[in-house]
């Protein structure tokens, strides 16, 4: 059977699965073994077994569940309240007033989290109340949260480029190091948007917050010099070379109970409570690459891969022709798929076609991790859209609408990163030849 009904064939399974609500990594596994079971003369059985056991047993993943727990940890503590005590008196004099503690907020916890969700959740349940308080419109609240709160999926340490990593067999270190200039880039488009808000629109002007006194700004410091710390600690250790990231997501744990431990809320439940939310988290995305490692060796024994490389070839596109072509393609996905999902998806496909083109495989996992934010705030199944819903109780359509602009300015940041593929591979060229 030629590569082209093969491919309709898969789509439609795969279609059919995810429609009746079967989990998408058990929905990867059901079409590799319907391709190689039809398509191919391996016998299913092994293959599946010494795949799946191969791709969940690598040494690379074990730092994953250590940065969820870490995130878990933090999370159910007060670290969140922390955060917004710290930033509020150094920020609230900008134009745009307390928004910014959104943005710097999911930034900051960003590099201790690892995850879009657990960044969101935790920051927005202490400054959804608050500045509803003091008056700032809802749609601004909602859109610069949920644009936000995309951050963790980039800025280190990313449980999202771990499993790229992994995928793609590259180094999760230089991935770290290729993430933080685009994601602290992003955080400054969003830092900019409010600045424009509050300078620019009367409902900006007219909230102003009153300046903060020197022993306010002091003691917010003292507030942020934990967070700072067990950033520095667990970032800095892998970017310098003192620690690998399995050994630094060990330290970010250690440092994560230790906090926990003085502010006195530490206890057995709230540790068994972080360890299923970890055990949960960890088989969600192992079935996923367990699927996604299969169906790629699937359709690597039907030729599908090679026959899409020839033809896309043929079409002799160059470089950012492809990448243009496959942005459309995410954001078309990111309608109905969160970015993981999407991601784990199609990188069996798309993998060759970069190597073919030439692109820097660590560049393209900033730039389809940056892409996936996008589909965190895509409707109709952005992921952040309905975790933001959930906590400010306004409908779909209003959320959407307020993180339109959070999505016009991932659409800039995306095209800056093509443009300027240095803003993702200088950091990792300079810190490698260093060390």
């Amino acid at each position: 059977m030629d590569p082209a009904t093969i491919a309709i064939l898969l789509t439609v399974i795969l279609i059919i699965c995810l429609g009746f609500g079967v989990w998408i990594g058990a929905a990867l596994l059901i079409a590799g073994f319907f391709a190689m079971e039809f398509f191919t003369l391996r016998p299913v059985g092994p293959a599946m077994a010494t795949t799946v056991w191969t791709h969940i047993s690598l040494w690379g993943l074990a730092s994953l569940p250590l940065f969820i727990w870490m995130g878990e940890i933090l999370c159910r503590t007060r670290l969140s309240e922390n955060l917004f005590n710290g930033l509020s008196p150094l920020l609230q004099r900008m134009p745009g007033g307390l928004l910014h503690v959104n943005v710097v907020g999911c930034t900051a916890f960003s590099a201790i989290s690892g995850s879009s969700a657990a960044t969101l959740l935790t920051v927005g349940k202490i400054t959804i109340p608050e500045l509803k308080r003091r008056g700032y419109p809802d749609s601004m609240v909602a859109g610069t949260l949920a644009g936000a709160g995309t951050l963790g999926l980039l800025i280190p340490p990313s449980i999202t480029l771990i499993i790229y990593g992994i995928m793609v067999e590259e180094s999760i270190a230089r991935l770290f190091m290729a993430g933080l200039i685009p994601g602290l880039m992003l955080a400054g488009l969003f830092i900019l948007y409010n600045v424009g808000w509050g300078l620019l629109t009367e409902q900006g002007r007219n909230i102003r917050e009153d300046r903060a006194s020197a022993s306010k700004k002091l003691k917010g410091l003292t507030e942020l010099f934990p967070i700072g710390a067990l950033i520095f600690s667990v970032i800095g250790s892998i970017y310098t070379g003192i620690a690998a990231p399995t050994e630094a997501a060990v330290l970010g744990v250690a440092g994560a109970i230790t906090l926990a431990a003085l502010q006195k809320s530490l206890s057995i439940q709230v540790l068994v409570e972080t360890l299923m939310g970890t055990v949960k988290t960890t088989s969600m995305i192992i079935l996923l690459l367990a699927g996604s490692a299969f169906l790629t060796l699937a359709m690597g024994f039907t030729g599908l891969p090679r026959a899409l490389a020839e033809w896309i070839g043929a079409m002799e596109l160059s470089s950012t022709a492809l990448l243009l072509t496959l942005m459309v393609m995410y954001m078309i996905l990111g309608c109905f798929l969160d970015g993981i999902s999407m991601i784990v998806l199609t990188l069996a496909v798309v993998e060759p076609l970069v190597r073919m083109a030439g692109i820097d495989l660590i560049w393209f996992g900033v730039f389809v991790v940056l892409v996936g934010e996008m589909a965190l705030i895509t409707p109709p199944i952005g992921f952040n859209l309905f975790l933001v819903q959930g906590m400010t109780g306004r409908n779909i359509g209003f959320i959407s609408r307020a993180a339109a602009p959070m999505f016009v300015l991932m659409f800039i940041a995306v095209i800056l990163l093509i443009l300027f593929p240095e803003i993702a591979l200088w950091l990792p060229e300079v810190l490698t030849a260093r060390n």
